[in-house]
């Protein structure tokens, strides 16, 4: 079963004084492009976070965001009262020498003065990670959830369009004869009003059969089939199956192209021209596949 590379996955946890919520976002992409936000707290550990998404989200744009929100009255950011003490006497001094005002709202000055705030360094509870460890692979449980949920949506696209495919390709099988027989009159009609001496007949079937061959598209017929049946089978088996799908979409393009590029028939250029849109649309999708 294939899984889509856009997803959303989130997941939360209570603990006695914070609340711990992860969220994890994925778009296509066609390496992995990891985006981690991790509060300094958990630090230490992004590096064991991004190799748990790793093992679970092999490519595509992710976004990873890891959020405390403290639920007790204890902040371990505070103000530095040393430093707004020392900014404060160095303001009045300059002042006093200047001869110039001191300001009237002192702490909307001190809050654009840089080190206003100082951060505790708080060290890392481990019964607390095995939690938020517990949420990281929740949300990506979620994720992955989400994920297959997007594939089966594009693996009934893939296969209807397969069978519009296939479909077409038996037009094609039907006109296929006809085609050739019409060249055949086509060619035979035209000798025939041309106002000239006698003609070499055979002569003239062997170039016809010379050019009837280059027009035959047996062999493209043959080799798309495979291509449709060989696209089924790789959704099937493979895990992750995205780039094989795409490559396998571009030589089905291949022998659309040349189907058109032979037909020299109204009705096959049509059919063709539908196969194309069809396939167009799978290619589309496909940028999604894992």
């Amino acid at each position: 079963m294939i899984q889509s590379m856009t997803g959303f996955g989130k997941a939360a946890a209570e603990l006695p004084n914070k609340k711990i919520s992860v969220e994890i976002k994925s778009l296509n992409g066609k390496q992995l492009d990891l985006s981690t936000r991790v509060p300094t707290t958990y630090r230490e550990k992004e590096l064991e976070i991004r190799n748990k998404i790793v093992q679970i989200i092999e490519r595509g744009k992710v976004d990873f965001y890891l959020t405390i929100e403290q639920t007790d009255a204890t902040v371990s950011t505070k103000l530095n009262t040393g430093v707004i003490e020392s900014y404060y006497r160095q303001i009045k001094e300059t002042a006093d020498k200047l001869n110039i005002d001191v300001p009237s709202d002192w702490f909307s000055v001190f809050v654009r003065l840089p080190e206003i705030v100082k951060t505790e360094n708080v060290e890392l509870d481990e019964n607390e990670w095995m939690v938020v460890k517990d949420t990281i692979e929740e949300a990506l449980t979620n994720l992955t959830a989400f994920r297959t949920q997007e594939g089966v949506m594009l693996e009934n696209i893939f296969r209807l369009k397969i069978e519009q495919i296939y479909r077409l390709l038996s037009e094609v099988e039907i006109v296929h004869p006809e085609r050739i027989e019409k060249i055949k009159i086509r060619i035979t009609d035209g000798i025939k009003r041309l106002d000239c001496a006698n003609y070499d007949e055979n002569r003239l079937e062997q170039e016809m059969i010379y050019y009837i061959e280059r027009l035959d598209v047996s062999e493209e017929i043959a080799r798309l089939d495979n291509h449709l049946r060989y696209f089924l089978e790789t959704m099937d088996t493979e895990k992750s199956p995205g780039r094989k799908l795409n490559f396998i979409a571009q030589e089905m393009g291949r022998e659309i192209n040349t189907l058109g590029s032979k037909s020299n028939h109204a009705e096959m250029q049509r059919i063709v021209v539908q196969m194309k849109d069809e396939l167009e649309q799978i290619k589309e999708q496909i940028l999604n596949v894992l």
